[in-house]
């Protein structure tokens, strides 16, 4: 924690973000020069109403400024590597209500850039012989109608957002930490809800607990909105719901995880409701579990991410045969891609600031349905964080179309596959950092069916 703390006393990266997005531009052959340019997210009102839609920083924004405020702008010259942030100017009528916004001093104090700037002087900038006779390097749609490029010879808006998405895919020890650290806290939460699940009624008391854990650690912001699944609900991958009584369900299957400084943590944990697992419900986490840990083991740089989704299948179907859910030749059921109807989504993705960050170049016009869903294709870099998240889900929607497909229902065995329904659906998912070795997984959250046991009998 000393280590992690020290980390966060610096500054976010930018400039190395910035070096390394125009390294990644002149990788594809373009003789980069000029000016990158990127706009924050503005104030955005809702909707016959005099209050602000909940503000979300651009991630694009952020990467290169560090900066969490609205209504801002940024200039990076890519010759001499001066940043330029602009943000709001002071607004008297704003004040009132608002209180004083952060100063130029303040913000230079705060980010890693060379100027700060009134916003009210960002044409004159863009103008001014310095910056003229360039190409201005920006992303499409996301420039303001009263931002002017007349100075600028060349008009880039293609280069500059693949550059972003592509720097993204690996990390610095600054958003490691940032990643790290929400995962602590989205593991206390996870915990707490654990040692709730057996004296609650509804799903929507358990996300109550979720929420309050990360506000009350300075967490505020949801990486995405929480899964609080119990029984057969926990069957749809990404169920909304979260209002279900518990009453009569067997397990529960928490997918949430809180974001820190605009960087996500992305956690799965199924448990049983009572601290015990039904004889179903065991068997099929446990083949989960061995999912997770053998596909886990198997990463390190270079990998093939579509090999150790493929690994995630076989154990699967190694698991369900075993079981007798599944019947005949493991080679046959794998080739007929029968296994997809238990496990339909991907393995994983990548992840950063975004819960499905950048840079994964899925296929989903792919024609193999093992792989269509997979969000990440080719190899892992070092430095990349990729959620491991295999499942097995006896979804009826799902699976009652193979039991009538001749092609499929000869390897399921539906008398067997009776009893399982109501396990629903189990996934374990942690956030591991690729390294050139090997791995690191940042999530600390119990997953062993011993220790959750513990901890929701109030036993730990």
């Amino acid at each position: 924690m000393a280590v992690l703390e020290e980390v966060l006393r610096g500054k976010y990266p930018a400039k190395a973000h910035a070096r390394k997005v125009v390294q990644w531009m002149r990788e594809q052959g373009k003789e980069v020069d000029g000016t990158l340019y990127l706009e924050g997210q503005k104030t955005r009102m809702i909707e016959d109403n005099d209050e602000p839609v909940p503000f979300r920083q651009r991630r694009y924004f952020f990467y290169l400024t560090g900066c969490n405020l609205p209504d801002c702008y940024f200039t990076y010259d890519v010759k001499t590597e001066k940043s330029t942030l602009f943000i709001p100017p002071v607004d008297p009528d704003e004040v009132i209500w608002s209180g004083l916004p952060m100063s130029p001093e303040e913000a230079l104090k705060s980010y890693e850039v060379d100027a700060v700037l009134p916003s009210s002087e960002l044409n004159a900038h863009l103008a001014s012989p310095s910056t003229s006779k360039s190409t201005i390097y920006a992303i499409s749609n996301q420039v303001s109608e009263d931002v002017t490029f007349l100075s600028y010879d060349t008009k880039d808006f293609e280069l500059l957002k693949p550059a972003i998405e592509y720097a993204r895919v690996t990390k610095t020890p600054y958003e490691i930490a940032l990643i790290r650290h929400a995962n602590s806290i989205s593991t206390t939460a996870h915990i707490a809800v654990m040692r709730a699940v057996a004296h609650v009624s509804n799903e929507q008391e358990l996300e109550a607990i979720f929420l309050k854990n990360c506000v009350e650690r300075g967490a505020k912001e949801q990486a995405y909105h929480s899964i609080v699944a119990s029984g057969t609900s926990a069957a749809t991958l990404h169920y909304v719901k979260n209002d279900q009584p518990l009453d009569n369900t067997l397990n529960l299957l928490l997918d949430a995880g809180c974001e820190w400084d605009c960087y996500a943590s992305d956690i799965t944990r199924t448990f049983p409701r009572t601290g015990t697992f039904s004889p179903e419900s065991l068997a099929i986490y446990n083949i989960v579990l061995s999912m997770q840990k053998q596909c886990t083991e198997a990463l390190k740089a270079g990998v093939l991410w579509d090999d150790i989704h493929l690994l995630a299948h076989k154990i699967l179907i190694g698991g369900l045969l075993e079981l007798g859910i599944l019947r005949g030749s493991a080679n046959d059921i794998l080739k007929a891609r029968t296994s997809v109807a238990f496990l339909p989504h991907g393995l994983g993705h990548y992840l950063g600031m975004d819960t499905h960050d950048t840079g994964g170049n899925p296929n989903y016009a792919d024609k193999d349905p093992l792989f269509r869903y997979l969000r990440v294709r080719g190899t892992l870099p070092a430095g990349s964080v990729i959620t491991v998240e295999p499942g097995c889900y006896f979804c009826r929607f799902i699976i009652e179309p193979y039991l009538k497909d001749e092609k499929h229902s000869k390897y399921i065995d539906g008398s067997v596959l009776k009893r399982y329904w109501s396990v629903g659906g189990v996934r374990i998912e942690d956030n591991i950092l690729i390294t050139e070795s090997g791995y690191e997984n940042l999530t600390p959250t119990p997953k062993e069916v011993e220790e959750m046991g513990k901890i929701i009998k109030g036993e730990d």
